[in-house]
């Protein structure tokens, strides 16, 4: 007989790895301190709130930010929009093969910039993500 759970239950269950991957805003600092994984990986958009990001750092939950962990839907969608343009399918190997690359170079990234600055993923991913703007205004200007 199956068997049903709260949302506060959930967050707090003795896991490895928590993965809220539906709502915003779902991890607080009401119930930062109860969260039991050692990894938190943000599947929805803004899941955690700021004030429990700082509980789980200063707990050393290792948080894998959304703009990171689910940024491959996005990345796919780009893929779909050149395909588009270039009125050329690519195969779904190749699709996924670039998927991968990006997503493995992006984590590479992340982590090599928060370990250099020593600062948490969600900083470095957001801290790479303003630069990359930047470079790109640079390069095109305001309006390409």
């Amino acid at each position: 007989m199956p068997t049903s759970l709260d949302r506060d239950a959930l967050l707090t269950l003795d896991v490895d790895v928590l993965v809220p991957a539906a709502l915003e805003g779902v991890i607080t600092e009401d119930n930062a301190a109860q969260v039991r994984a050692s990894i938190v990986v943000e599947g929805a958009n803004g899941p955690t709130t700021q004030a429990a990001d700082e509980i789980l750092t200063d707990r050393d939950v290792l948080v894998v930010p959304d703009i990171l962990a689910n940024a491959g839907g996005v990345i796919v969608s780009y893929f779909e929009w050149v395909q588009s343009n270039q009125a050329y399918q690519w195969r779904e190997s190749e699709v996924n093969d670039r998927l991968a690359e990006r997503m493995t170079n992006a984590w590479h990234a992340v982590v090599e910039h928060a370990g250099a600055h020593r600062i948490t993923y969600r900083e470095a991913a957001t801290a790479l993500a303003v630069r990359r703007v930047i470079e790109a205004h640079d390069l095109r200007g305001l309006y390409p």
